[in-house]
C-alpha cells in the first residue's frame, strides 16, 4: 500500500503528527504494535495523573477536619481500586485516539514496524505475517522505555520500573525509589501519600535536579514534612533480592547504609527505542543512542524523519507533539519557525507541584547575565491560605540590562496550570513592566506571578 506519510508509533509525537498531516491533506498510516496513544496515554502521563489524584483525595480526607468537614470512620487507601480507576482513565483516552484517527481517515497498521531502504516500512503482525508499505515520507516516533542499570536489574517483582509501579496488585509497606526526576518524584509522592514507607534516593545533590536549586530545596522540605526519607548525593550500589524483602545498599556522603524495602522502583531515566526498527538497514545516522536530525527533524536520509524521545532534547510529551506538528508542516511546504527549546515548560505533579520554564538562576549567571530576581511565597497568598496549600513560591529571573524574562520557577498547588502564562510571556518577549501592569484576578494563585515580578523590580505590595 502507498501513502503520503507513514508514522512509526502512535504516542503523543506520532498521533499528533499523523492528525496534523491528515489536516494538511495527506494520506496517512500509523504503525503501532501496542495500544494507540503510546506510553504517555497508556503507561505514563495520563494514568499516573489519575493515581496522583487518588492520593490527593486520600490526603484531603485525612485532613478533612482542617476544612471543617467531619468524616466518619478512618479513610483507607484501596490500591486495587485506585489502579482500576487509573486504567479506566487510560483506556478512555486510548479510545479517544481511535475516534480521532477515524475522524481524520488515518489508517492503523497493527504490528511491529521496521524501516526498509527506498521509503518503505515492513509491518509484521501478531501472527507473524509481514506486509510492506511505501510512503513519500516516514516519521520515526517510537518513543522510549525505562532505563536499566546493571546494578539495578528490573525483575518486574522486587525491582520494578514505572509500568509495574502503576499496576501493583497490593500496596507495599515499604519502597525505595531510585531517582528523583519527574517519574521518581511523582511515584515517591504517590506511595508515601497512601501510607507506604518511602525512601527516595537521588545521586545528585538536589531532588528534581534539573530544576532551580531553591525549588529543589523546597520540595525536599515538603517531602520530609510528609515523613518521606530523602537521601541526596547518594547512590544504590546493589540490591539483594534473595530474602523476603529487598536489602538495598546505599552509598551516602556519611558512608554506606542498608535500607530494607518490599519493592525497589528504578526511575533512573529512559532509553530510546531505536533497536530493531531498521535504522541500520535504512542508513539512518545515530549518535549516543539517539537519531540525528536537523531543525525540522529530517534525518541524514531523504524522506525519513524522527521526533520525540528518539532524538536529542527533552523527553516530554508536549515536546514530541510540537515536533510532530513542525515536522509535517515543513513536509507540507509551510514555513514554520524552528522550536525554541529554551522555552519548553517542565512539570512535576507531586504535592506541591513543580513547574518551570527557561533559565535557572545558576544557568543564567553562568550564561553571563546580570540578574533581577523576584520571589513571592504562597504563605502571602490569600487564595493559597484559603485553600490550605501554603507551601511553595513563584520565582522570576530577568536580565537586568534589557528586561528579558529569562526564567520562571514555581512550586506549589496547581502551579502546572500557571506555567503557561510564563511560556506565552517569554514567547511574546514580554517585559517585567507589562507583567506588573497586566491585572491578575484576585484571589488566585496566579497573582503570585505578578507579585514575584513586582518583587524583582522593587514594587511588590503584599510582602
Amino acid at each position: 500500500m502507498s501513502y503520503d506519510l507513514i508514522v512509526l508509533g502512535s504516542g503523543p509525537g506520532g498521533y499528533v503528527a499523523a492528525i496534523r498531516a491528515s489536516q494538511l491533506g495527506m494520506k496517512v498510516a500509523v504503525v503501532e504494535k501496542a495500544e494507540l496513544g503510546g506510553i504517555c496515554l497508556n503507561w505514563g502521563c495520563i494514568p499516573t495523573k489519575a493515581l496522583l489524584k487518588s492520593a490527593q483525595v486520600f490526603e484531603y480526607l485525612q485532613h478533612a477536619a482542617d476544612y471543617g468537614v467531619s468524616v466518619s470512620g478512618t479513610p483507607a487507601a484501596d490500591m486495587p481500586a485506585m489502579v482500576k480507576r487509573s486504567r479506566e482513565v487510560a483506556a478512555g483516552m486510548s479510545k479517544g485516539i481511535q475516534f480521532l484517527f477515524k475522524k481524520n481517515k488515518i489508517e492503523v497498521l497493527e504490528g511491529h514496524g521496521k524501516l526498509l531502504p527506498g521509503k518503505k516500512v515492513e509491518v509484521k503482525g501478531t501472527e507473524g505475517k509481514a506486509n510492506t508499505h511505501e510512503a513519500k515520507h516516514i516519521i520515526i516516533a517510537t518513543g522510549a522505555r525505562s532505563r536499566q542499570l546493571d546494578n539495578l536489574k528490573q525483575d518486574g517483582k522486587k525491582i520494578i520500573g514505572y509500568r509495574e509501579a502503576m499496576v501493583l496488585e497490593k500496596q507495599p509497606e515499604s519502597m525505595v525509589v531510585v531517582g528523583s526526576g519527574a517519574i521518581g518524584a511523582e511515584f515517591a509522592y504517590f506511595y508515601n501519600a497512601i501510607g507506604t514507607k518511602v525512601t527516595l534516593v537521588e545521586f545528585m545533590p538536589n531532588l528534581v535536579p534539573l530544576e532551580d536549586e531553591e525549588v529543589s530545596k523546597q520540595l525536599e522540605r515538603s517531602f520530609k514534612k510528609a515523613k518521606m526519607k530523602v537521601m541526596t548525593s547518594s547512590s544504590v550500589e546493589k540490591v539483594d533480592t534473595s530474602g523476603k524483602k529487598c536489602q538495598v545498599l546505599i552509598k551516602t556522603p556519611k558512608g554506606e547504609e542498608t535500607v530494607e524495602a518490599d519493592v525497589v522502583l528504578s526511575a533512573v531515566g529512559i532509553t530510546p527505542n531505536v533497536e530493531g526498527v531498521g535504522l541500520e538497514e535504512a542508513g539512518i545516522k545515530t549518535e549516543n543512542g539517539r537519531i540525528v536530525v536537523d531543525e525540522f527533524y529530517k534525518t541524514n536520509v531523504d524522506g525519513y524523519y524522527a521526533i520525540g524521545d528518539v532524538i536529542p532534547g527533552p523527553a516530554l510529551a508536549h515536546v514530541a507533539s510540537a515536533e510532530g506538528i513542525l515536522c509535517v508542516e515543513k513536509i507540507a511546504g509551510h514555513n514554520p519557525e524552528p522550536m525554541d527549546y529554551n522555552n519548553i515548560p517542565g512539570c512535576t505533579y507531586t504535592s506541591p507541584e513543580v513547574a518551570s520554564v527557561g533559565y535557572t538562576e545558576k544557568a543564567a549567571k553562568e550564561a553571563g547575565y546580570e540578574l533581577k530576581v523576584g520571589k513571592f511565597p504562597f504563605t502571602a497568598s490569600g487564595k493559597a491560605s484559603a485553600a490550605g496549600s501554603r507551601d511553595g513560591f513563584v520565582k522570576v529571573i530577568f536580565d537586568a540590562k534589557y528586561g528579558e524574562l529569562l526564567g520562571v520557577h514555581m512550586i506549589g498547588a496547581n502551579v502546572t496550570e500557571l506555567i503557561a502564562e510564563a511560556v506565552v510571556a517569554r514567547k511574546l518577549e514580554t517585559t517585567g513592566h507589562e507583567l506588573i501592569k497586566a491585572v491578575h484576578p484576585h484571589p488566585t494563585m496566579s497573582e503570585a506571578i505578578m507579585e514575584a515580578v513586582a518583587a524583582a523590580y522593587g514594587e511588590v505590595i503584599h510582602i
